[in-house]
Parts: structure tokens; C-alpha cells; sequence
């Protein structure tokens, strides 16, 4: 992360997969089974991403209820705006804020656990395995549990996504439906809250690089 300030607007997303995604998606208005597809694709992602968020237990609802209200929204979506993958990370992301209260208590009580304990070889994993172990429902404990309950919604949001979804701020942008800008100032103060809370130390250096 530069540091410096996020105003522009990106570039759209082109990555290789969203056509297809985008089309299969168009042509369920008139087959509603091709939806499957979408669901085949992304429902254990989006589940993980809410395991990690609320727990297991109330994982399976998150993920049914997401891709129930995608399916129900698909008319709306907009390839233009965002990839199907990031669209169903945003509705995920609503769904899990009709339940703040749940989250936040969940987070309260895997602070009174402790640290989670840290293989030898956790820094040699690739980037994702690194982030999982600090930020998941797994990991996250201790202090840094009670550091992200304490975070606003808005700026957990946009934190989680970046941790858990490994997104860029231009994918949380669309994800969220917020300004481009909005994503880095968030992130950047939900760091500050995190490494104040810890006394200046920062356990969660793997969000510090660049995903701008």
C-alpha cells in the first residue's frame, strides 16, 4: 500500500472468466437452471466467506440465503459494474449485516480464547493461507478479534473483504457500491484502529500490500 490517496476511478474489470460468468448469467433470465452453474462455481466460496464471518453454524443460511436473493437480482446485475464473483461477494456482504450483532459477539468470544497458535512454517504459505490464519473464524482471536469487533461495520467490511476475499479496492468498490477512494480510506483507517488496538503492532502485515 502507497499511502497515497484513491480518488480515480479504476479501470473496468476484465479479468478472463467474467464473460462467461456474465453470460451464463444473462441466459438464466430465460433458463432459470443455468443459475445452477453460478451456484456450482461460488457456493463454497461464499460459504467459507461466511464461516470465516459468522461461523459455521450459521453458514449454510448466509450462503442459501445469498444466492437465493442473486438469483432473485439477477435481472439487475450489471457486467459493467462487476464481476459475478464480486456481485455475490456484495449481496454476502449485506446479508452478513443483518446480522452485526452476531458477528460482533462472535468476535468477542474468540478474543477471550487467546492467540490462535502459528505453525513454524506459516510465512512461507502462499498469500491467502497467510490472511486465513490471522483474519479467519479459525485464526482470528485474541486481541485482534477484539480489534476487528471494534472496527465500524462499514470499515470491517471493507477490511474482510479485503482479508478473506482477497479483493483489490476497485472489486470492494463495486462489491459495496461505494466510490473507488471510499475502499482505501476505510481500509486505511480500519489499519490504524487494528495496530492501536494491539499497541502498534501489526499481526495482519499480509493486508498491507497492494491490492489497489
Amino acid at each position: 500500500m502507497t499511502g497515497e490517496p484513491l480518488t480515480a476511478d479504476p479501470p473496468p474489470d476484465t479479468r478472463p472468466g467474467r464473460v462467461e460468468d456474465s453470460t451464463v448469467l444473462r441466459m438464466s433470465l430465460n433458463e432459470p437452471e443455468r443459475f445452477g452453474a453460478i451456484f456450482d462455481a461460488y457456493f463454497a466460496e461464499i460459504h467459507g466467506y461466511a464461516a470465516r464471518r459468522l461461523g459455521p453454524d450459521a453458514a449454510s443460511d448466509i450462503a442459501s440465503q445469498t444466492f437465493l436473493e442473486a438469483f432473485r437480482q439477477r435481472a439487475r446485475y450489471d457486467d459493467s459494474r462487476a464481476a459475478v464473483r464480486t456481485w455475490l461477494y456484495g449481496i454476502a456482504t449485506n446479508v452478513i449485516g443483518r446480522h452485526r450483532r452476531a458477528e460482533v459477539r462472535g468476535l468477542r468470544a474468540r478474543e477471550r480464547l487467546g492467540p490462535a497458535e502459528r505453525s513454524g512454517d506459516d510465512a512461507g504459505g502462499g498469500h491467502a493461507d497467510r490472511v486465513d490464519a490471522r483474519v479467519s473464524a479459525e485464526g482470528l482471536r485474541g486481541r485482534l478479534a477484539g480489534a476487528i469487533a471494534a472496527l465500524p461495520a462499514r470499515d470491517r467490511d471493507v477490511l474482510l473483504l479485503v482479508a478473506l476475499a482477497d479483493m483489490s479496492h476497485q472489486e470492494v468498490a463495486a462489491a459495496l457500491d461505494i466510490p473507488y477512494g471510499t475502499v482505501g480510506s476505510r481500509l486505511n483507517r480500519a489499519r490504524r484502529k487494528v495496530r492501536a488496538a494491539l499497541g502498534g503492532t501489526n499481526p495482519m502485515h499480509d493486508l498491507e500490500d497492494d491490492h489497489g
